[in-house]
């Protein structure tokens, strides 16, 4: 009951407070799950009064083209009365509530147009998804309904519905104002012959105009904190009364908000005490490593030993951390004032970037830390970050994130809290470790191998909606048979998201390209094929030399 009762108290005041700070709250850790399940309540809330405040616009703006429209559908469907029945489930249009038809995204896209006078008038490009219950012949009623509304069809294609009910489905692209595509929407939905009508987004009529990083510049806009998880915020912190903690603390973090891309990343001269309490931690991964950390982990240590980066006493700057790892995988770090929302952390990943933190834990308490630190991101994350395949696995919930739902953004959340933070692998028959709050955290990674929890095998579908545990160690851990294997059911299980487009890296440009165009993908087919001729042509190579 105490559990849940802080559980509601943080989130009231997480809500009445802001978007991105966050009270503190009696939990051992921080987690992109819970900071997903949190961002999720607050855009909703803010999607309610976006919708509750267009609907009012739309009511004042748009009575008298309602009247104007309807008339002109009503006098449309009286010249096909005899192939036409009136849907009597239709519910009926009216002055006092004119946007009653329009779905969600239709209502933002009214807003849009009101607020933006020249754009509201501007011959722009829509595409229309339209279900027939009727037969492909009741297609040129809806296209008689579209002329006359305006519009310019300038691509059509059908096929045979799978959705019962419903003979086919249409996809119409349309020339014509945001005007008079709102009004269409409503006298379309008039019509019996549809089942259904959704509007797409494309070219520069965006729907909802879903925002998400295209180049590794525009992380410089995802550095938002949903976690602002200050120590004065927190009795049970270890540094609440310690001011020359939450000042450092402070400091650290100032740096990091004045980051910005193309920026040196900046060096933290760590305090004699922040040395101290590094010590401590590395001492006990070395004796942990050798039996319980995997082999990918244990293979990249050594390199960060072999070149001085790893060593007892000092702490690796993480401009140095930086240059390995892009030496290794590409990939590269950013400094970061907290932990940040899931949505943005999950981006940063898509460009294979790492946003880590650089303060240090409190000196109290060197096994543990509630919020993520910089012990916890370089001996935790860092190391594996350096192995190709698990690079690759990062990158790819990263991209998988990219305009991904507020439900996927938790769904993916929660496959990272079970791999990438608490994950397990299998080696040689043994269970090892590869998670960084395992590989950081010996309490737990001793208990997770202890044989009390219940170990799963790694299936993304199942990893993504099962609860986890912030107050105690978890009951379950979930085994991966490899990384690769990981890869390959995570890729099964990324494509059956309802993301209607799909999102690939150019390491070229670091942009994140939207692959939805013919033109694009045959182009990308050319550079893949110039690539299989290169690894052909050094296959051959090798096949001669060998012979």
């Amino acid at each position: 009951m105490a559990v849940a009762a802080a559980q509601k108290s943080r989130e009231m005041f997480a809500i009445n407070k802001s978007y991105s700070i966050e009270n503190g709250y009696p939990a051992r850790r921080r987690s992109l799950v819970d900071d997903a399940r949190f961002e999720t309540i607050v855009v909703k809330q803010t999607k309610q009064s976006v919708l509750e405040e267009a609907r009012q616009l739309a009511n004042v703006n748009d009575q008298y083209d309602d009247q104007v429209f309807e008339s002109q559908a009503k006098s449309i469907e009286h010249q096909h009365e005899n192939d036409v029945e009136s849907s009597e489930s239709s519910e009926p249009s009216s002055d006092n509530d004119s946007d009653a038809g329009l779905t969600e995204e239709e209502v933002l896209l009214e807003k849009a147009a009101s607020q933006d006078k020249d754009a509201e008038m501007a011959i722009q490009r829509a595409t229309l998804v339209l279900r027939l219950r009727e037969g492909i012949n009741s297609l040129a009623r809806v296209l008689k309904v579209i002329e006359n509304g305006k519009g310019n069809v300038v691509h059509l294609e059908s096929r045979p519905s799978k959705e019962q009910g419903v003979q086919f489905d249409i996809l119409a692209k349309v020339d014509m104002t945001r005007k008079d595509l709102l009004a269409l929407m409503k006298i379309l939905r008039q019509s019996s012959t549809l089942a259904s009508i959704t509007i797409l987004a494309e070219d520069n009529i965006n729907v909802k105009n879903p925002w998400f990083p295209r180049h590794a510049r525009d992380l410089d806009n995802c550095n938002h904190l949903m976690t602002k998880y200050e120590p004065e915020l927190d009795m049970n912190h270890p540094g609440f009364s310690d001011k020359v903690y939450r000042s450092r603390r402070k400091e650290i973090a100032n740096i990091a908000f004045e980051y910005k891309f193309g920026d040196s990343i900046p060096v933290i001269e760590y305090t004699a005490d922040e040395i101290s309490t590094w010590t401590a931690v590395f001492n006990n991964v070395l004796d942990l490593m050798p039996k319980h950390f995997c082999m990918e982990y244990r293979n990249a240590f050594k390199m960060l030993q072999d070149d001085n980066i790893f060593t007892a006493d000092k702490i690796p700057q993480l401009k140095d951390m930086n240059d390995f790892l892009k030496k290794n995988t590409g990939f590269t770090l950013r400094p970061a004032a907290g932990l940040l929302t899931a949505r943005d952390f999950l981006a940063s990943l898509a460009f294979r970037v790492f946003q880590s933190t650089q303060y240090i834990r409190h000196s109290t308490s060197p096994f543990h830390t509630p919020e993520p630190d910089y012990i916890h991101e370089v001996l935790g994350h860092m190391p594996l970050l350096a192995d190709p395949s698990f690079a690759q696995f990062s990158q790819e919930l990263g991209l998988a994130s990219l305009g991904a739902s507020d439900e996927e953004i938790e769904k993916l959340s929660t496959v990272y809290w079970f791999t990438i933070e608490f994950g397990l692998c299998k080696e040689q028959g043994e269970v090892k470790a590869y998670g960084a709050g395992l590989l950081s955290a010996y309490g737990e990674l001793l208990h997770a191998v202890s044989g009390k929890p219940e170990l799963r095998p790694f299936e993304p579908s199942i990893t993504a909606v099962q609860p986890y545990q912030d107050q105690e160690y978890q009951p379950i851990y979930f085994v991966a048979e490899s990384f690769e294997d990981a890869k390959d059911k995570f890729r099964k299980w990324v494509s059956s998201m309802s993301r209607p487009f799909e999102v690939r890296y150019n390491p070229h440009t670091q942009r994140a390209e939207i692959l939805d165009s013919v033109e694009q993908l045959n182009n990308l087919m050319t550079q893949l094929n110039l690539e299989m001729l290169h690894l052909n042509t050094a296959l051959n190579k090798l096949k001669m030399r060998s012979g």
